[in-house]
């Protein structure tokens, strides 16, 4: 149920992180990978490492910046040469330039969030809809968050950006799910990764943010493992245009 062996998968912002411990569990289900950020050196360490372990090359790291438009089609194009047709999409990469009030921000960070977390993913999703189409089927997902659910004074632009991405997924869900392809949303809690290191490196924050956690502890990269085999998978056949809330408890109701 859980096999990848034979499928291609594509992650952005995949050289760390939750991003990277997704990759490393897709291919552990036999499933080739190629992971992507602005780092080539990052990405290469990563590759290798999860490729000595599997004791075969089947991770592979292209560069690419998911801002630009003709780079994502270049990361495309080069996944097809690497592994194949795109059987599988996990759209990871994410900004959060700014902190403060949305009533507050200048109008390049709104854009850069937006463009980032929004628009880019919509690119992702054309540029490898193709190939699923062709192959009667395929899976994308893609990375919001819980920050989507409320509003924030420091972090409302990037949970906006988070909340248009779900409607993005679900409309996507809508448009491609006559030709097979399976469209959903993964919302994160708050995950001990450098991206989200100012919610959680003060100690005095941290506790306060574990307290109101049911299972008392934050998130870590590795507990996306399993939804991302999950997603990939024939094990989440009937599921699509959902958000998925990995949280400890923390959004029960959202």
């Amino acid at each position: 149920m859980f096999d990848l062996t034979g499928k291609t998968a594509l992650l952005t912002g995949a050289s760390k992180g939750m991003g990277l411990a997704m990759a490393q569990a897709l291919a552990q289900q036999g499933a080739k990978v190629v992971i992507s950020a602005r780092g080539q050196d990052q990405l290469d360490a990563a590759a290798a490492q999860i490729n000595q372990e599997l004791g075969e090359k089947r991770v592979f790291g292209v560069a690419c910046n998911v801002g630009h438009k003709e780079q994502l089609a270049q990361l495309v194009d080069r996944t097809r040469a690497l592994c194949g047709p795109v059987d599988v999409v996990f759209g990871n990469a994410g900004v959060n330039p700014y902190f403060g009030p949305t009533a507050d921000i200048p109008d390049d960070a709104y854009t850069k969030t937006m463009a980032t977390n929004v628009q880019s993913n919509l690119w992702l999703a054309r540029l490898v809809a193709p190939d699923m189409i062709a192959a009667g089927g395929g899976s994308m997902a893609f990375t919001s968050s819980i920050a989507a659910f409320k509003p924030s004074t420091e972090l409302g632009t990037y949970g906006v950006s988070k909340l248009a991405l779900i409607g993005l997924v679900r409309n996507l869900a809508a448009e491609l799910g006559p030709h097979g392809i399976r469209c959903n949303a993964i919302c994160p809690g708050l995950v001990k990764t450098d991206f989200a290191k100012e919610l959680w490196s003060d100690q005095k924050t941290q506790d306060r943010i574990t307290k109101a956690i049911p299972l008392r502890r934050l998130g870590h990269p590795e507990d996306f493992a399993g939804i991302a085999v999950f997603l990939a998978s024939n094990a989440s056949r009937y599921m699509t245009g959902q958000a998925l809330t990995l949280c400890g408890g923390s959004s029960m109701w959202s």
